[in-house]
C-alpha cells in the first residue's frame, strides 16, 4: 500500500525516496568481484559496463564517446547542443569557462543560451557522428521531443546506431505548437532503436514503455546544483522511487507483451559508486552520469559541468559551474576503474559497483535487482 501522509487539510501526498534515504542489505552469502558480470545489452548492442554519459556537451565530445565507448559503456552527443552549430567548439567552451569564472555563473547560462541560439548545421553533426562510428563503437546522439521529428531522418543517414529522445519531462504524445509527436508512430517508422525519457512515476513509463521504446530514462538529470528544475518549475523526481516505479512498470509491461523487456535507465543523483549501486538496487539496468564524470580529463568540459537544460532559451533549468579545477582531473580509465584514493566513491565507479555486488552475493545487474533494501529512519 502506498504511503500517503496528510500535508493539510483535505490534501495528501505520497511519502517518497531519495537514494540516499536507503540503503542495501547484506545478504548470507558473498562472493569474489571477479565473478561479477556488469554486462547489459540494449536491443542488439551489448556493453561492458552500466553507465551511459548525460548527453551534455560538457562532457561528451566526439573523442570522449569514443573513449567511453571503447571503456564499455556508451557517451550520448546532444544533438541539438554545440558540437551540431560550432566548429570550433573547444574555443566556444573555453569562452565560456571563462565567462563562468569571470563572471559567475548567470552570465555564462547567457553565453550558452546566446551559443545555442546559433542555427545548427547538419554537416557539423553528421561528422561527430561519422568520427565515433569509425572508433567502432556504437553511436547514440539526444533529441528532443520538439525536434525529433525534424533531425531524426539526418542523424539516420549518417549512421547512428540508437536514438535518445531527451527531455527534463516527457510522454508518449509531445503536444507543441504543431502537430503533436506520437512517439508510438515516431518509433515504429524508425530503423533504430530508441531510448526515451525522462519520467518519474510509474504511468508515464509504463506508457512510454507502449511506443515500442527499447529503454527509458528516469528522472532529470539532477546533480549536486547543476540541475535546477526544482527551483525552476517545482518539480521534484525522488530517485528511489522512481527507478522502482518504472522497474514494477517494467515487470507489468512484460506481462502485458508476453516478454518484451524494456531497459530502465537511472539519470539523477549517482554521485558516487555507492549510489550507482543503490540505484540498479531500485531495479535500473543502467545509469546516466554527469558529474562524476566530469573529473574526467578527457572531457571537454575541464572539469565544469551542465546539464543539456541549462542552455533552454527562455526557463534554463541548469547551472554552469566548476566540479575538478585542472590539477585534480584524472584519465577516464581512473574515474572508472582506478585506483582511488577517495573514501567517498568519486572515483573506481566500476570496481565500487562490483564490490557491492559481490558483498552481497550477486554475480549480475539483474540479480542485484532483488537485494534487500532498507530505508532509513
Amino acid at each position: 500500500m502506498r504511503d500517503m501522509v496528510e500535508i493539510g487539510m483535505g490534501r495528501t501526498a505520497r511519502r517518497t525516496y531519495e537514494l540516499d534515504d536507503i540503503d542495501i542489505v547484506p545478504s548470507r552469502r558473498t562472493r569474489s568481484s571477479k565473478q561479477v558480470s556488469l554486462a547489459w545489452q540494449l536491443d542488439a548492442y551489448r556493453f561492458e559496463i552500466p553507465f551511459l554519459a548525460h548527453p551534455t556537451d560538457a562532457l561528451v565530445s566526439p573523442s570522449f564517446a569514443i573513449e567511453l565507448g571503447k571503456a564499455g559503456g556508451l557517451g550520448v552527443i546532444n544533438g541539438e547542443g554545440l558540437w551540431a552549430r560550432h566548429a570550433d567548439v573547444d574555443a566556444r567552451i573555453q569562452q565560456l569557462i571563462a565567462v563562468g569564472e569571470k563572471e559567475g555563473t548567470e552570465a555564462a547560462v547567457a553565453l550558452l543560451q546566446e551559443l545555442h541560439a546559433a542555427p545548427m548545421q547538419p554537416d557539423l553533426l553528421a561528422a561527430a557522428v561519422a568520427q565515433v562510428r569509425a572508433a567502432g563503437v556504437t553511436t547514440a546522439v539526444r533529441v528532443s521531443p520538439q525536434n525529433a521529428r525534424t533531425l531524426t531522418p539526418a542523424l539516420v543517414q549518417a549512421g547512428i546506431d540508437l536514438l535518445v529522445v531527451h527531455g527534463t519531462i516527457i510522454s508518449a504524445e509531445h503536444v507543441g505548437d504543431g502537430e503533436p509527436l506520437n512517439l508510438k508512430t515516431f518509433i515504429a517508422e524508425l530503423d533504430v532503436p530508441v531510448v526515451a525519457g525522462g519520467v518519474s512515476d510509474h504511468r508515464t513509463a509504463l506508457h512510454l514503455m507502449r511506443t515500442g521504446a527499447a529503454g527509458v530514462i528516469v528522472g532529470y538529470g539532477s546533480m549536486q546544483g547543476a540541475t535546477t528544475t526544482g527551483e525552476v518549475l517545482g518539480i521534484g523526481v525522488p530517485m528511489a522511487t522512481a527507478i522502482a516505479d518504472a522497474a514494477a512498470a517494467r515487470r507489468d509491461y512484460l506481462d502485458e507483451t508476453g516478454g518484451r523487456y524494456v531497459h530502465v535507465i537511472a539519470d539523477g543523483e549517482t554521485l558516487s559508486s555507492g549510489h550507482i549501486a543503490k540505484a540498479i538496487a531500485c531495479g535500473a539496468d543502467a545509469v546516466m552520469l554527469g558529474v562524476p564524470l566530469a573529473m574526467a580529463q578527457e572531457t571537454p568540459g575541464h572539469g565544469w559541468y551542465w546539464p543539456s537544460a541549462a542552455a533552454h532559451p527562455s526557463v534554463p533549468r541548469g547551472a554552469v559551474l566548476p566540479y575538478a579545477i585542472e590539477e585534480e582531473r584524472v584519465p577516464l580509465a581512473q574515474v572508472l576503474n582506478g585506483p582511488s584514493n577517495d573514501p567517498f566513491g568519486s572515483l573506481n565507479l566500476v570496481g565500487g559497483l562490483r564490490r557491492s555486488m559481490a558483498k552481497t552475493g550477486y554475480c549480475d545487474l539483474k540479480e542485484f535487482q532483488k537485494v534487500g533494501l532498507n530505508v532509513r529512519g
